[in-house]
C-alpha cells in the first residue's frame, strides 16, 4: 500500500465513525475529557495542515487561518487557542463546513504525496497516521460518553464493537520466572518516542492473570461491599469515590433491582461473561486489593503479554507514567507529543475494542489520569 493509499484509508475511517451521528451530537461536550465528534474531524485535519503542508509544501495556501486557533489541541509551540473547556460551545464552523476543511486538506496531502518524501517528512506523515488513528478511538469513547450520558440511551449502532464473543472470568494465574529482561520498542517500523529507550529491568518471580476481569466477578466487590469499605482504597480514591457519589462503573445502571450498562449498541441488561471496562485506576486498586492480589507493573505486563491474549481493553498498571532512559523531546512542537505528559499519570498497557487495526502493540505505552474511565479500561490481576 502506498503512503497516498494509507492516507486516504485512515482519514475515511474517520468519517466512517461518523456516519450514524446527528448533526447535533458533532458539537456536544459533556465533560472536558469529551470533545465533540466535529472537533476531532476538524483536529486531525489542522495537524496535516499544519505540520505536513504548511512546512513542507511550497505555495500552500491554508483553508482559513483561524482554525489554528479553533483546533490547536495542546502545542504551546504552535500559539494560542481555544481551551479545551470551551470546544463545545463552538457552533461554527459547522459540521458541512469541517467536511469541506478535510476535502480541502485531502486534495491537497493527495498532490504533495506525488513526490518522493524526505525522510524527515515520511517521519511526520507517520505521526500523523498514528494520531489520527489515537482520534479514532478518542471518536468511538467521547461519542459513546455523548449518547449515553442522554437519558433516552440512544444507540449508536446496532453492530457495534465493544463486545467480545468470548466467555472469560477463571483466575488461572501465569507463572513468569525472575530475570532481567528487555523492556520498549526494538524495531524499524513506528513507534512512539516514549516507545523508545529499550532498557534492561530485573523483575522478581510474579504471576499475571491468563484473563482479563469479568463483570460477574467485578459484581463480587460490588455485592460485598467494595465500594462502601474505605479499607480497600488509596486516600486519594475514596475521597474521588465519595465526592462524585460513584457506586458501580461508568455506565452501569441498577433497574428492579437488575444490573444494566449502556453500550455503544444501547441499553442492555449486563452481560456478565464480558470483560470488565470503563473503571478508573482507584477502582482497579481498589478491586485488586479485596481480591488479596494487585495490578500489575507495565514491565511485568509488557514480559507476559506474549503469554496471554490482549487488545480488549486498556489494562491499568500499577506503574507511573515517566520516561525511559535516554529520553529526550525532539524540538519544535512535536516534543510535546508525549513528554510534556509525563507527570501524575497512570500507564495503561494493550489495546481496547475501540482501538483503530494495527494501531497497537506490546510496547505501547498508554497514559490517563486515575479517576479517568471513559475509555475502554479494564483489569488485569497479578500477584
Amino acid at each position: 500500500m502506498t503512503l497516498a493509499e494509507k492516507y486516504l484509508q485512515i482519514r475515511k475511517h474517520s468519517e466512517q465513525i461518523c456516519e450514524p451521528l446527528e448533526v447535533e451530537d458533532y458539537v456536544v461536550q459533556p465533560i472536558v475529557d469529551v470533545s465533540p465528534p466535529k472537533w476531532h474531524l476538524g483536529h486531525t485535519t489542522w495537524f496535516f495542515e499544519t505540520f505536513i503542508l504548511e512546512a513542507f509544501m511550497p505555495g500552500y495556501q491554508v483553508y482559513n487561518a483561524a482554525y489554528n486557533y479553533v483546533f490547536n489541541s495542546y502545542y504551546e509551540t504552535i500559539g494560542n487557542r481555544v481551551i479545551r473547556t470551551d470546544r463545545g460551545n463552538l457552533s461554527r464552523p459547522g459540521v458541512k463546513e469541517i467536511y469541506e476543511y478535510r476535502a480541502y486538506v485531502d486534495a491537497a496531502m493527495l498532490r504533495f504525496l506525488e513526490s518522493p518524501l524526505s525522510q524527515n517528512t515520511e517521519e511526520l506523515l507517520l505521526l500523523g497516521f498514528n494520531h489520527e488513528q489515537q482520534h479514532q478511538e478518542l471518536l468511538l469513547t467521547d461519542i459513546k460518553y455523548i449518547l449515553g450520558h442522554n437519558p433516552l440511551f440512544p444507540a449508536y449502532h446496532k453492530t457495534v464493537v465493544g463486545h467480545s464473543p468470548n466467555p472469560i472470568g477463571n483466575r488461572e494465574m501465569i507463572s513468569i520466572a525472575a530475570g532481567v529482561y528487555e523492556i520498549g520498542y526494538n524495531g524499524t517500523d513506528f513507534c512512539f518516542d516514549n516507545e523508545l529507550g529499550r532498557h534492561k529491568v530485573y523483575l522478581p518471580e510474579f504471576s499475571i492473570s491468563s484473563n482479563l476481569l469479568s463483570n460477574a466477578e467485578y459484581l463480587e466487590f460490588i455485592n460485598d461491599g467494595g465500594y462502601q469499605n474505605f479499607v480497600y482504597w488509596h486516600s486519594e480514591g475514596w475521597d474521588w469515590l465519595k465526592n462524585n457519589q460513584i457506586s458501580a462503573p461508568m455506565y452501569w445502571h441498577l433497574v428492579d433491582g437488575q444490573w444494566h450498562t449502556y453500550t455503544l449498541a444501547g441499553f442492555q441488561p449486563l452481560d456478565l461473561n464480558e470483560p470488565l471496562t470503563h473503571v478508573s485506576y482507584y477502582e482497579a486498586y481498589a478491586f485488586a486489593s479485596w481480591a488479596k492480589r494487585r495490578l500489575p507493573t507495565e514491565f511485568e505486563w509488557e514480559v507476559a503479554a506474549t503469554t496471554f491474549k490482549w487488545g480488549q481493553r486498556w489494562e491499568w498498571t500499577e506503574s507511573a507514567y515517566l520516561p525511559y532512559p535516554g529520553f529526550s523531546k525532539a524540538p519544535g512542537a512535536i516534543g510535546e507529543y508525549n513528554g510534556k505528559f509525563m507527570v501524575n499519570q497512570k500507564v495503561l498497557r494493550g489495546a481496547s475494542v475501540a482501538t483503530s487495526a494495527a494501531h497497537s502493540r506490546i510496547t505501547y505505552r498508554n497514559f490517563f489520569h486515575p479517576q479517568l474511565r471513559w475509555q475502554f479500561t479494564g483489569i488485569r490481576l497479578a500477584k
